[in-house]
This record gives C-alpha cells, sequence and structure tokens, in this order.
C-alpha cells in the first residue's frame, strides 16, 4: 500500500513538475499561469497536449519543437523529474497510516501542506536562481494555504498546541531575518524575511527540533556554499548569493531529519 501511495505521489510530482516549468518562467515576469497556453518561444505554435507529457514528450521529440525544431531545454524534464521525486521522498516519509479516523485524515492535510510546500519550494529556488527574486505572488499565497491546510490538521487532530507553535515560529524565524535585512542592508532582501516565515510556521508545526535545525542548517549550507565560491574565486565579496535556496535546503533538513539531530544534540548536552 505504501509503495503504490509512494508511486502515485511520485506521478503527481511529474504533473506538478510541468506546471512549475510554466510558474518559474511566468510567475517573474509578470504573466498569468493559465493564459495563453503554452507556445514554442521562437516559432510560436501552441505546444499540443501529445507533446506536454511530462518527460515521455521530451525523449520522443528528442528535445526540439515538433514545428520548428528549436531546441528545448533540458531543464524542463529534470525540473519534472526532480519533483517526482521530491514528491516520492516526502509521501515515504509522512504517508499516513490510514484515513478511518479524525487524527488519519488530520495526517493527510499535515501530507498535503508538505507537498504544497515542496512544489513551491521548488518554483522559488529556479526563481531566485535566476532572477534573484523571491515573488510575493507565490510567497504570500503559501501564507494562506499553509494556514489553511494546518490549521485543518489541527482541528482534525485536537493538536491545537502545534499551530500555536507554528505561529511563535513565524513570528521569531520571520523576526530574526527582519532584524538580519536591516542590519546589513543589501545582505538580505525583504524576500528572505517573508520566506522565513512561511518555513517558520511549518518548521515549527512540525516541532521545535524540526525549527532549529531548519533555521541553522540554512546558514551553515550557504554559509559553507559562499565559503567555497570565494576560495575557488568564482565570487568576491560583493558578490549577489541568492539565499533563498538555502533557506529552503535548510529547511527540508529541520523537516526531514530535525527529530533525530535535534535529540542527538540534547542527548549530547545530557538534556535528551
Amino acid at each position: 500500500m505504501t509503495a503504490l501511495f509512494t508511486g502515485s505521489t511520485a506521478v503527481l510530482g511529474l504533473l506538478i513538475g510541468s506546471f512549475l516549468n510554466v510558474v518559474v518562467y511566468r510567475v517573474p515576469a509578470g504573466m498569468s499561469v493559465a493564459r495563453p497556453a503554452s507556445a514554442c518561444p521562437r516559432c510560436g505554435h501552441e505546444i499540443r497536449g501529445i507533446d506536454n507529457v511530462p518527460v515521455l514528450s521530451w525523449l520522443v521529440l528528442r528535445g526540439r519543437c515538433r514545428d520548428c525544431s528549436a531546441p528545448i531545454s533540458v531543464r524542463y524534464p529534470a525540473v519534472e523529474l526532480t519533483t517526482a521525486v521530491l514528491f516520492g521522498v516526502v509521501a515515504l516519509a509522512f504517508a499516513p497510516a490510514g484515513i478511518g479516523n479524525g487524527a488519519a485524515v488530520g495526517r493527510v492535510a499535515v501530507l498535503s501542506a508538505l507537498l504544497y510546500l515542496m512544489a513551491a519550494s521548488v518554483a522559488l529556488a529556479l526563481i531566485d536562481l535566476d532572477t534573484h527574486r523571491l515573488p510575493n505572488a507565490i510567497v504570500l499565497q503559501a501564507y494562506a494555504v499553509l494556514a489553511v491546510l494546518l490549521s485543518g490538521a489541527s482541528v482534525l487532530t485536537g493538536d491545537w498546541g502545534a499551530l500555536v507553535r507554528a505561529v511563535v515560529g513565524l513570528a521569531g524565524l520571520g523576526g530574526v531575518y527582519l532584524v538580519l535585512a536591516l542590519a546589513v542592508p543589501g545582505g538580505m532582501g525583504l524576500g528572505d524575511v517573508k520566506l522565513a516565515g512561511v518555513l517558520g510556521f511549518v518548521l515549527a508545526y512540525l516541532g521545535w527540533g524540526p525549527l532549529a535545525v531548519g533555521a541553522s542548517a540554512a546558514f551553515l549550507l550557504g554559509g559553507t556554499f559562499s565559503i567555497v565560491l570565494l576560495l575557488s574565486g568564482r565570487a568576491g565579496r560583493r558578490s549577489g548569493i541568492p539565499f533563498g535556496p538555502w533557506m529552503l535546503a535548510g529547511a527540508w533538513t529541520g523537516i526531514f531529519l530535525g527529530p533525530t539531530i535535534w535529540a542527538a544534540y540534547l542527548g549530547a548536552l545530557g538534556l535528551g
């Protein structure tokens, strides 16, 4: 049953990944993600439905437009496959044992929130790498969607403490990033501040361990990457390095490994 559920979620990830390619291209440009239909940027021909099957169509067409033979970037199938794998991993880690009671349905709501966050993470990471922006259209919408899903989960499970903790996490992590943005102008953008609130909300909902590990991992991963770039001469002290992808990578480290790492840390301090 778990394998079937994980596989089905991965297939959903393939479809979502195809949509994320549209989001990554259109949202930074201020375009609608619904209209017009996708078309070849060179010849303008609308992409046929048969040519819009995730990964498979790219392989069949050998990475070229059917009408004008313009190359289609390998990034498109890569995003689709990556999203499928990530969705499968989330499903495997957080799949509910059943749906026969309110608590189990509540866990489905938590899983839905994490899948939504994963989709948003893929889109935001790519957009930040491309444009050094974290668009409000995605970040602010995430506040609303995640609040509804996780509030619903608390209603179904009766775990109101998790929701209170989530609000504290939102204010706490968002506040830390706001202080950093004000203290070091240009070092941290307001987009990072807004994203920090989203991540703090989800991480704290899952527990203090995920929040502590997720928040710390962002700076550890981002700092290590920056040092490597500086030492290799690929970046200077004034180089702009997008921090959004590292915030997201850190958050997912907290989501997947936070409880284990936190327990080990407390144990090392003799507090476990």
